[in-house]
């Protein structure tokens, strides 16, 4: 019995060994949409320098993925997304700490393709064969440039005249226009910098489509973090700005 007895207390000792460990002291997790992966792994490494004992561990994905994990307990203490209703989701589930919501980044629709093709607006896309769109009734890039081949009341007619080539996701609509398999695609801005050899033809008019907005905010179990506060803090702060543009993202006013 005894020995059954001193067995069982090893047990217990491990089990909370290991429950205790995400709550150790200089750690903490972000979850952060994909389109950020990129910079915040900058961003990640800039705060590290003046924090090295601080171990951020990252959690990129789409960010309806990262708020359902969230509101299911999974560990966040920095969430940031890449649609506003996301966010008003973890909120309205109270798993957010509102007072720290804000807008971090925007992003902005743009048209790439090779420049001997000689298109400089919407207007001209009817004079191309192949258009790559990120499908609309997925991919947020696509519903984006929906809407504004909608409001110039392009969107029907290439799409009767099948001109315009569906791709799962915006990075595929950049790789088609890169490769040349598209004469061109929508992407975001940010995606566009990835291009080698597709160029960024122009730039959508903002007024034709929603603004995509990127909110971030601290959740209610990084409130008590300190290192996460910090973190936040130094994300939003005008020394990250040049980082954040430096990628393709605007500053909100």
């Amino acid at each position: 019995m005894k020995r059954v007895h001193l067995f069982l207390k090893s047990v217990m000792l491990f089990f909370l060994l290991m429950f205790a460990t995400p709550l150790q002291a200089g750690e903490l997790r972000i979850s952060v949409a994909a389109s950020m992966t990129d910079l915040f792994k900058d961003l990640i490494s800039s705060f590290g320098k003046n924090n090295p004992e601080v171990v951020i561990l990252p959690n990129f994905g789409p960010s309806g993925g990262l708020a359902k994990q969230i509101n299911q307990g999974a560990p966040a203490d920095l969430y940031v997304s890449a649609n506003p209703k996301w966010m008003k989701y973890l909120v309205e589930q109270q798993k957010i700490a509102v007072s720290t919501k804000k807008t971090f980044a925007h992003n902005s629709l743009v048209f790439i393709g090779r420049p001997k093709n000689g298109i400089s607006a919407l207007t001209d896309l009817p004079s191309l064969e192949r258009i790559g769109i990120g499908s609309p009734k997925s991919v947020p890039a696509g519903q984006y440039a929906q809407q504004a081949l909608a409001k110039t009341g392009l969107y029907a007619s290439l799409l009767q005249a099948g001109k315009l080539v569906m791709a799962k996701d915006v990075r595929q609509a950049l790789i088609y226009a890169d490769r040349g398999e598209t004469d061109g695609s929508f992407v975001y801005k940010t995606d566009a910098l990835l291009a080698r050899s597709a160029k960024i033809l122009f730039e959508v008019d903002q007024e034709l489509y929603e603004r995509v907005t990127y909110p971030v905010a601290i959740t209610i179990m990084g409130v008590d973090n300190q290192d996460a506060k910090d973190f936040y803090h130094f994300v939003t702060s005008e020394s990250a700005k040049e980082i954040i543009t430096q990628y393709g993202f605007s500053l909100p006013e």
